[in-house]
């Protein structure tokens, strides 16, 4: 306990603690002793007093003077503390009794042949209340000179060994028990005014002591929260001294090396600010010329791939068919890559909002199965699904689960050489385990975090494009993120790799709502639409394909020339095509609320299209509330969500 006191708490305790034991031990021994001298003072008065009643009795019990005897104990009754005289012969016979009134019981008297023969005894009685005290009456021997000499045979015979009597003296102790009380008094009195005078001492000296240090430490205090000006005091002498200038030269030191750091922060944060300043400037140049490039590589992709969708419905022969597949498939490597950078653009920019909801995945982990199952064959792998016994449901936005499995599946195939895939599904507690398993060449510990970001490939240092881009797992990381999901990864090298992804369980509904993706589309012959686009080759290769789907057309280069063309129109356009950026005073999407307003009464769809794909120009598309398409564009996707607006299933 007296290690937590601090300095001045144990000042008090080194200058209170001797001085009260000293006071107590004298304090004690001194009045112990006057006790003991009031004691002793006491026996001896009343041991005198007893001589002397026995030999003033000596006389009147030698004469059998009764009367005599009972004056004398009468007037012994009248000194201090006397509380009763009792006078016996040598028979036992009580021959004279003085007693004062007190209300201690009398005690039994005392046999008179068993008094001492020389000197008295005392005995205390009635719990230290009463003194009583027995002597012996013994014959004086008588010498008398009278000139006369008698014959021995005439002088009477006295025994001068056998007692006569004996007195028996009974005092009282009340004013030594008062005296006593007196002292012990006094003695705590005398204690507590040594204490209170130790106390003062004490607190004088513990001032004196850690009023200094204090003093110090409230000064390192205040140089602890910075402080740094602050100086100490020299008070007191000898380490007191050597302590405060200790502590001011501490405070200089610390206050030369902040001020030093403080120079060399600024300096160092001037610098950042400049280098900051150059990245970020570098990074606006590069994201201004990457989203120049992106833009101006999707425009002719898109009319390539508008160009090549027109091109593969007409009438071809063989060696044709052949060069206008292979021409599809390098577009479509190419659609590919821009997808996977247009997906991780969406998901940094945060404007991906999960639709979440009870689904059956079953259905999906089929279509990924057949889907990636003409790949794995080609490679030689077999492809295996095993799924529950049970019919389960899940919480989750089903889109994004299809593409996290699906990149999972076509990561397994890229990095399997032989062997099998395993994708298999199974309950966990309250969530349904799907893994995707393949004895590949697994993936050291060290870069199994690495592997989930841009553009980190293992064992493909020459890029090679049939090993992938490096994105699938990126978009991996980000959508399980997005939806709240865990994922776990196993791997060992030479063991392959598991990829578990884990979702809730979901309450059974029936599903009602179509496939998101359309399979059997319906016609659009006769359908209205206006096609807004400044590039002449994406503007021409949109009309053909819009042409060979049988719709009917208007086209414009901006959104002036388009509203004036539907001035003149006598039948309202039922679809509006247009590109994000535009020549005029109006882009797609002030167009296409433009034409929403003047409409009310007839309904309007619009789809834009458009190479940029910065988040800037997402988050507006969807502000509006309008579908954005980014180039290079699917024609099948397209004739899909045009089905899909005018009311097809």
């Amino acid at each position: 306990m007296i290690s937590g006191w601090g300095v001045r708490s144990r000042v008090m305790l080194a200058a209170v603690l001797p001085m009260l034991i000293l006071a107590a031990i004298m304090t004690t021994v001194f009045t112990g002793l006057r006790l003991s001298d009031l004691d002793e003072a006491l026996a001896a008065r009343g041991r005198a007093f007893a001589r002397q009643l026995a030999a003033a009795s000596e006389q009147a019990m030698f004469a059998g003077n009764i009367k005599a005897l009972q004056q004398i104990a009468s007037s012994a009754t009248g000194e201090d503390d006397v509380l009763a005289v009792h006078i016996f012969d040598r028979d036992g016979q009580l021959l004279a009794l003085s007693r004062q009134s007190t209300d201690l019981p009398t005690p039994p008297l005392p046999e008179p042949q068993l008094a001492p023969p020389l000197e008295a005894r005392s005995t205390l009685l009635q719990d230290g209340m009463l003194l009583r005290l027995v002597e012996t009456i013994r014959p004086m021997p008588i010498d008398i000179d009278d000139g006369i000499s008698l014959a021995p045979a005439a002088t009477p015979h006295i025994d001068l060994v056998r007692p006569q009597g004996i007195v028996v003296l009974d005092l009282s102790l009340e004013r030594l028990q008062q005296r006593r009380a007196e002292l012990l008094l006094a003695g705590i009195g005398s204690m507590l005014v040594v204490l209170f005078a130790s106390l003062l001492l004490a607190a004088r000296l513990s001032r004196g002591v850690t009023g200094p240090i204090r003093a110090v430490a409230d000064v390192v205090l205040r140089i602890g929260h910075g402080r740094l000006h602050e100086r100490a005091a020299a008070r007191g002498g000898g380490s007191l001294q050597r302590l405060a200038r200790g502590v001011n030269e501490m405070a200089e030191r610390l206050e030369h090396a902040h001020d030093h750091m403080r120079r060399q922060i600024d300096e160092a944060t001037a610098e950042l600010r400049a280098r900051t300043a150059e990245a970020e400037h570098a990074n606006a140049s590069k994201s201004h010329f990457l989203a120049a490039a992106s833009h101006d590589l999707r425009q002719p992709m898109h009319a390539l791939g508008l160009f090549i969708s027109e091109l593969s419905q007409q009438t071809l022969d063989a060696r044709s068919r052949q060069i206008v597949d292979r021409i599809t498939a390098s577009a479509s490597a190419m659609e590919q890559l821009l997808d996977s950078l247009l997906d991780i653009s969406r998901l940094d920019a945060g404007v991906l909002v999960p639709v979440i909801r009870s689904f059956d995945p079953v259905p999906i982990l089929e279509r990924i199965r057949d889907e990636q199952r003409p790949a794995a064959r080609a490679r030689g792998i077999r492809l295996y699904l095993r799924l529950p016994a049970t019919q389960q449901y899940v919480l989750s936005d089903p889109m994004l689960f299809e593409r996290i499995v699906g990149n999972l599946v076509s990561n397994a195939v890229r990095h399997t050489r032989d062997g099998s895939i395993l994708i298999a599904c199974r309950g966990r507690g309250d969530a349904l385990r799907v893994e995707v398993r393949d004895n590949g060449p697994g993936i050291p510990a060290e870069f199994q975090q690495a592997i989930f970001q841009e553009f980190v490939q293992l064992g493909n240092p020459e890029r090679s494009r049939d090993k992938g881009l490096g994105l699938g797992l990126a978009i991996v990381r980000r959508l399980v993120d997005l939806l709240g999901h865990r994922l776990e990864l196993r791997s060992a090298p030479g063991r392959g790799s598991v990829f578990a992804l884990e979702l809730p369980f979901g309450p059974l509904e029936t599903e009602t709502a179509a496939h998101e993706e359309v399979r059997a589309l319906g016609s659009l012959s006769g359908v209205r639409v206006a096609v807004v686009e400044d590039d002449p080759l994406v503007r021409d290769a949109m009309l053909g394909l819009l042409a060979s789907w049988g719709c009917e057309l208007i086209v414009a280069n901006d959104a002036e020339h388009l509203l004036e063309q539907l001035e003149d129109e006598a039948e309202p356009i039922e679809i509006l095509i247009s590109d994000l950026r535009l020549g005029g005073a109006l882009d797609g999407i002030e167009l296409a609320l433009k034409l929403r307003r003047e409409r009310q009464a007839l309904p309007l769809h619009a789809v834009l299209i458009s190479g940029d794909t910065t988040p800037e120009a997402l988050a507006r598309a969807r502000a509006a509330s309008l579908p954005l398409l980014h180039k290079p564009l699917r024609p099948a996707k397209l004739r899909a969500l045009m089905h899909r607006m005018l009311g097809g299933h």
